[in-house]
């Protein structure tokens, strides 16, 4: 079995996926058209010639834009449902889907639209692909707080359709603790909570996320390798860190996918795992970030199935639905 085959057969979760950043310029456009909405870009390639970030914000800031196409319950849907389709072909088994509402309500979208579409495509993803899923609401960290609770207010009659809450966005200046008191309110709600931190933020952002808002994954989290305690400690705690490495390349957290510390976290004893981020924005779907960082870091078989072991482990899911897949996961050679 070639080496993406092998990839492709190994059963994983996607633990950090912004579905509106699964939004391809094709659909973009497609969407834009029909809903009588202008974007800034007259073209497809326009759009795709854009996306030269230097940084976190410079993507933000396309991203933002191109979300003016999603308006109605079946662009939510649709939305989902491309990405459902690339993540089965990726063996994706479980995805894990990050939503902004606050990016769609502030335009005047319902809550309940957004929710709606997404939560259709979940139960459609398991009846066409067998693919479970939960949804996770972000609230964006260059808001404010009584924003975010303002969120949480419309997200109160939801619960039952919602599984966590995380923090993405903007993340220089806007560190963990300026969320304490929501994050603390999410919890006392029985929500699974994450936060981005450790991205571009440093590595004291990932020790507030952890200390202050109690989260139980950190998303990225690769700025730890620069604090030998901390890295001691998700070490030890096995709290799970979910890497997005052609997101590090293309945002130049790194500037080479050869100079990402991924392999140094796993070997340090990290639960690291493999996710895609923004795939439509950043080079490719998860099984193209397992393939391309095994490639650039020489990973071996054992550690691919080590990363999706992490993946499946670290994922909301009962045991009763995580053991088959550990199953079909042991089941696979490692030479």
């Amino acid at each position: 079995m070639d080496l993406e085959s092998y990839i492709r057969a190994l059963p994983k979760a996607e633990l950090h996926l912004h579905i509106e950043g699964s939004l391809e310029p094709e659909m973009m456009f497609a969407l834009a058209q029909r809903n009588g909405v202008t974007l800034p870009w007259d073209s497809v390639e326009a759009t795709r010639a854009a996306y030269a970030f230097s940084d976190l914000q410079s993507f933000l800031d396309l991203y933002y834009a191109g979300a003016a196409a999603l308006i109605h319950e079946r662009d939510f849907h649709e939305l989902a449902m491309a990405y459902f389709a690339r993540a089965h072909a990726d063996g994706v088994v479980h995805a894990e889907l990050f939503f902004d509402p606050q990016t769609h309500t502030e335009r005047g979208i319902a809550f309940e639209t957004v929710l709606d579409g997404l939560e259709r495509a979940c139960q459609e993803a398991q009846t066409r692909y067998g693919i479970s899923s939960r949804l996770i609401l972000c609230f964006l960290r260059h808001l404010s707080e009584d924003e975010g609770f303002a969120t949480l207010e419309q997200a109160l009659p939801h619960l039952g359709r919602i599984h966590g809450v995380g923090l993405d966005s903007s993340e220089k200046g806007h560190p963990p603790s300026k969320f304490t008191r929501l994050f603390a309110r999410c919890r006392d709600l029985g929500l699974h909570v994450v936060a981005h931190a450790g991205e571009e933020g440093p590595p004291a952002y990932i020790v507030e996320a952890l200390d202050l808002l109690q989260v139980e994954r950190i998303d990225h989290g690769v700025r730890a390798a620069e604090d030998p305690a901390l890295m001691a400690r998700l070490a030890r705690e096995q709290v799970p860190l979910t890497v997005c490495p052609l997101s590090n390349i293309k945002l130049c957290v790194f500037d080479r996918l050869e100079q990402h510390n991924l392999r140094q976290l796993l070997e340090a004893g990290l639960k690291v795992t493999i996710n895609s981020d923004d795939p439509a924005y950043f080079g490719g779907y998860v099984g193209q970030n397992y393939l391309e960082t095994a490639i650039a870091l020489g990973l071996n078989r054992a550690q691919l199935k080590q990363l999706a072991r992490n993946s499946l482990e670290a994922s909301f899911v009962p045991e009763a639905l995580r053991s088959p897949w550990l199953s079909v996961l042991d089941s696979l050679p490692t030479d």
